[in-house]
C-alpha cells in the first residue's frame, strides 16, 4: 500500500546483525482537524509513539485497519507515530516468526527510531499481539510513559509485567471479542494503580464496523495525556 501524503517510509534497523524493518512515519503537522476538547489537551511538543500491528502469522500488518486507525488518532491528538510491519512481513527483512523475543526486538528497534525524532515522552501502542509485545518492549524505557492496548488477548499478557510499568496504561476491547474476552482484561486492568478501560459495543476482535469508536477512545486517551 502507497503512504498517504502525510506518512513518509521509514526504514527501522534491528540491532546486532538483525533485520531491516519497514515502517510509516507520521510526522506531527500542526494543522490537523481536531475538536476542543482535544486541543486543550493536545500540542505537548516532542511526544510521540510506535504503534504494533497484530500477529505476524495471521496476516498482522501496518496496514491493519486498526493500527491505521490509531496512528490517526495519535495525529488527531499531537503525537508523532511510527508504525511497522514485523519481520518477514512486507517489504521487512526476516523471516516471519510468532515468537515474542524476535516480536519485542522489532519493537524496541522501533522504540529507538522514534526516540531519535522526538524529545519527549512516548505511548507505546498495539493491537493483539501487537498490543502484547509493546508491553514488553516498554519495560526498562523511561521514556515510555503510557500504553495503548486495543484488544490484547489476556493468554499473551504478563500481570506481573502491567504491574510494574509505572505509567497510564489504557485498554480498548470489544464486547463479543472471543480473542481478548472483555471480563478477563477488565480484572486485570482494574487492579492496575493507573489504568483506562473501554469497551466497544456489538464488535468482535477486528472492529470491523467500530473503527471511529477505537479512534475516538484513542484520541481522548492521548489528548488527556493518560
Amino acid at each position: 500500500m502507497a503512504p498517504r501524503a502525510f506518512e513518509r517510509p521509514a526504514t527501522i534497523a534491528v540491532p546486532e546483525d538483525g533485520p531491516v524493518l519497514e515502517g510509516l512515519h507520521v510526522p506531527f503537522s500542526g494543522d490537523a482537524p481536531r475538536s476542543g476538547a482535544e486541543v486543550a489537551g493536545a500540542g505537548v511538543a516532542g511526544r510521540g509513539a510506535v504503534i504494533a500491528p497484530p500477529h505476524p502469522q495471521y496476516g498482522g500488518s501496518m496496514d491493519s485497519p486498526v493500527v491505521t486507525e490509531l496512528a490517526h488518532a495519535c495525529e488527531h491528538a499531537g503525537l508523532e507515530s511510527l508504525r511497522f510491519n514485523w519481520r518477514g512481513v512486507g517489504a521487512s527483512q526476516g523471516t516471519v516468526t510468532g515468537d515474542f523475543g524476535p516480536a519485542v526486538a522489532d519493537y524496541a528497534a522501533s522504540l529507538d527510531w522514534i526516540e531519535d525524532s522526538v524529545d519527549g515522552p512516548i505511548v507505546a501502542c498495539g493491537y493483539s499481539f501487537g498490543a502484547a509485545t509493546a508491553v514488553r518492549a516498554a519495560m526498562g524505557r523511561p521514556r515510555v510513559r503510557q500504553l495503548l492496548l486495543v484488544a490484547p488477548p489476556p493468554v499473551m499478557l504478563e500481570p506481573s509485567l502491567l504491574g510494574d510499568f509505572p505509567g497510564a496504561v489504557f485498554v480498548i476491547v470489544g464486547d463479543r471479542d472471543e480473542f481478548a474476552p472483555a471480563a478477563e482484561l477488565e480484572a486485570l486492568v482494574k487492579a492496575l494503580p493507573r489504568s483506562g478501560f473501554e469497551v466497544v459495543p456489538e464488535t468482535d476482535h477486528f472492529f470491523m464496523n467500530t473503527l471511529r469508536d477505537v479512534g475516538q477512545l484513542a484520541r481522548g486517551f492521548l489528548a488527556r495525556g493518560g
